[in-house]
């Protein structure tokens, strides 16, 4: 389980080193993916496989299921994190997610996502009172 918001600096050669309360899980590799809202998903490769596996159950025949399928696979990285704890992100994955040098790293339950440090404030402002009343209606029943 990936969990907290931690703030690392991207290095002038695009490596990122993740927060040392991670990099257990994520010993065997990862999968960086283009992710929802000009972030960076970043899935073990177990989770990134039950992912796809979930995915190929979906009909190629539907035009929204295909053209997901091709993005993801286009736009998702294998990496092996380094000595120091750190994965290279692809100028493509620096350049969708708005990253320069000062980036937010939040653990999203299942995954963990990269964002723009000043997307990921205007982001978390905006969300604020939608994550309030999420607990109150939406999710009434399951939390």
């Amino acid at each position: 389980m990936f969990l907290g918001t931690y703030t690392p600096k991207l290095d002038e050669k695009g490596r990122l080193t993740l927060p040392a309360k991670f990099r257990e899980a994520l010993e065997d590799g990862v999968m960086v993916s283009k992710g929802q809202d000009h972030s960076l998903a970043i899935y073990t490769r177990e989770a990134f496989a039950e992912k796809v596996r979930k995915l190929t159950e979906a009909s190629r025949s539907n035009p929204v299921a295909r053209s997901y399928i091709r993005q993801l696979g286009a736009g998702t990285d294998e990496q092996k994190l380094d000595g120091q704890g750190r994965i290279t992100l692809s100028p493509d994955h620096r350049r969708y997610a708005d990253l320069e040098r000062n980036v937010v790293v939040n653990g999203s339950i299942e995954f963990i996502e990269i964002w723009n440090d000043e997307a990921w404030a205007r982001y978390s402002a905006e969300s604020e009172q939608s994550f309030s009343d999420a607990m109150d209606e939406s999710l009434e029943g399951i939390l």
